[in-house]
């Protein structure tokens, strides 16, 4: 049930404990990339299966694919949750199920479900008895409080390098490239996996690595380096756009076959637009992080004051645009003001830190 969920032993036997005698909501809490999804996957064929979890079936088999009957996920199509899919939910709620004992509804990124929580309250203290909510959320943000005191937590941690790296090793991936993929990973096996399909992963790294070297203090300098490190960020949307591209073909002969109502399509769409985005904002941080290692080697090998002054008023500014890569800023603008203030860095500048926000 849980083949999928790699790196996460206390959660699946967490859940493989709660499927025995289930109760009405769990919360399933881990950052994206960590087996959300996997484990609400494996959680709903235990509870839709008739002997359990067996695997076998064809319950199993259908709630793992999430074509099941009695199975809904709801993934939002819009920045939050929004209203129509809260009635949606609610409508489904009560509803009793088309073929077992039991409907499983999977609630996807809900600390993105703005104002429309207090709306599900009622349903989740009290859904029908026939009716499970499983919940899914990379954080539990001041306002989703009162939902999560309803539900049973489990809880998923950044997947350990090992765990990670013995995954892509028994998908076909080298060793030491495995490892080397796993550290760069930051806990996310989604990632791991993306990285093992590219190529162009170890160019990415040393361009990254070889900013230091190249800043020279002139604007035309920062132009082309940033042009040429959003340029390698693009490169690596190539296997995730063919993992895309298999998948919108599923749907369209799925469509081909039942027709366009409830094929999914349009979810399909907006799921594909988030994943992009995000690799595009891992892609960053992987570069922030493996300058931030190139500044940290300075600190170690030049023991001079000056360097070693330059190196940490550096990499302050590299955790900086980190943090503000969270508010979706302009990637130009963005990577433009970090290469500004390593320039100043470098030439002993004062502070000045105002583009990093931008």
């Amino acid at each position: 049930m849980f083949a999928d969920l790699v790196g996460q032993p206390i959660a699946a036997s967490q859940l493989r404990g709660a499927a025995r005698s289930p109760v009405h909501a769990y919360l399933v809490v881990g950052a994206g990339g960590t087996g959300t999804r996997q484990a609400a996957r494996g959680f709903a064929a235990c509870l839709l299966c008739r002997e359990g979890g067996c695997g076998e079936c064809s319950d199993c088999r259908r709630a793992l694919a999430e074509r099941h009957p009695d199975l809904a996920v709801f993934e939002r199509v819009e920045a939050s949750i929004s209203r129509a899919q809260i009635d949606e939910i609610l409508r489904l709620a009560v509803r009793p199920p088309s073929e077992g004992a039991r409907k499983v509804l999977v609630l996807v990124d809900f600390h993105l479900v703005a104002q429309e929580h207090p709306r599900l309250l009622k349903t989740l203290e009290e859904p029908p008895a026939s009716t499970v909510f499983v919940v899914l959320a990379e954080q539990v943000p001041p306002e989703l409080v009162t939902i999560a005191s309803r539900c049973v937590r489990v809880d998923l941690g950044a997947v350990p390098a090992q765990a990670i790296t013995e995954a892509l090793v028994a998908e076909g991936t080298a060793q030491d490239v495995a490892a080397a993929l796993a550290a760069a990973s930051g806990g996310r096996i989604d990632r791991a996996r993306l990285l093992a399909a590219d190529p162009g992963f170890a160019i990415r790294q040393a361009a990254w690595r070889s900013v230091i070297s190249r800043l020279d203090g002139t604007g035309a300098t920062i132009a082309a380096l940033t042009d040429e490190l959003l340029g390698t960020i693009d490169t690596v949307l190539g296997p995730l756009e063919e993992r895309q591209a298999g998948e919108v073909k599923v749907v369209e002969e799925r469509i081909a076959q039942y027709g366009e109502r409830g094929s999914g399509r349009k979810e399909l769409d907006e799921r594909h637009k988030r994943e992009q985005r995000r690799v595009r904002q891992d892609e960053l941080r992987f570069g922030l992080l493996t300058l931030a290692g190139a500044y940290r080697d300075q600190l170690v090998t030049d023991g001079r004051a000056t360097t070693r002054s330059a190196a940490l008023v550096a990499i302050s500014a590299l955790d900086a645009t980190g943090e503000a890569l969270v508010r979706n800023p302009n990637e130009t603008l963005l990577l433009q003001g970090l290469l500004v203030r390593l320039t100043e860095a470098a030439e002993g500048a004062p502070p000045v830190g105002s583009a990093l926000g931008r």
